[in-house]
């Protein structure tokens, strides 16, 4: 019988995620994702996206709207068995432009079987900490 857990570890496929990110490589970042998963940007003005097929697209658009993007999760806080509170930071560099963009912000991570079913974006650092521990709360 073996010792190692069959539950995967959450904190780290994150780190794989952001990885993936800064890469852009968008057939690696498909599979963290369930197939009907919630992507809410709303926060940030830029809408919800559900299913794989239509946050792919939208990630898609994303990256091709930079010449350059990199992101990295800064803290990675495991708020209960299942969610997961990141805080981010993104530099990107619009085409044609010397000039980079920073974006500072949160992510709220409801997993489920291991793959990811709720992706929310916070602008305020404070409110997604708060939306992440009144859902890890929820989860029990």
């Amino acid at each position: 019988m073996s010792d190692q857990s069959a539950t995967p570890d959450l904190v780290e496929r994150l780190r794989l995620f952001f990885a993936a990110a800064s890469r852009r490589d968008l057939d690696t970042l498909a599979t963290f994702y369930a197939s009907d998963a919630v992507l809410d940007l709303s926060d940030l003005g830029l809408g919800t996206y559900d299913g794989l097929d239509a946050i792919r697209a939208f990630v898609e658009d994303w990256f091709r709207s930079y010449a350059e993007y990199e992101t990295s999760a800064d803290e990675i806080l495991r708020l209960g068995e299942n969610v997961i509170l990141t805080i981010n930071t993104q530099i990107a560099r619009l085409p044609g432009s010397s000039g980079s963009v920073r974006l500072h912000d949160a992510y709220v991570f409801l997993f489920e079987d291991g793959l990811i079913a709720r992706h929310t974006a916070y602008r305020d650092i404070d409110a997604g900490r708060a939306a992440a521990e009144r859902l890890a709360e929820e989860r029990g």
